[in-house]
């Protein structure tokens, strides 16, 4: 059964992931986030507590 000879499809399997590997590896290091983060307000109310009508 040649499907369980791993000598023809190995080689083939293997660089294939490789070369998907770095590519992907390329595009995302490439990636620019254009959306930069905010700095956030420093002055931030302190959260009020939950009315809890129940207990």
């Amino acid at each position: 059964m040649p499907q369980l000879n791993p000598g023809p499809w190995f080689a083939v399997f293997l660089m294939s992931w490789i070369v998907f590997l770095l590519i992907l590896t390329f595009k995302m290091s490439n990636f620019n986030n254009l959306n930069e983060p905010t700095s956030q307000n420093k002055d931030m109310k302190k959260p009020e507590s939950w009315n809890w009508p129940w207990i």
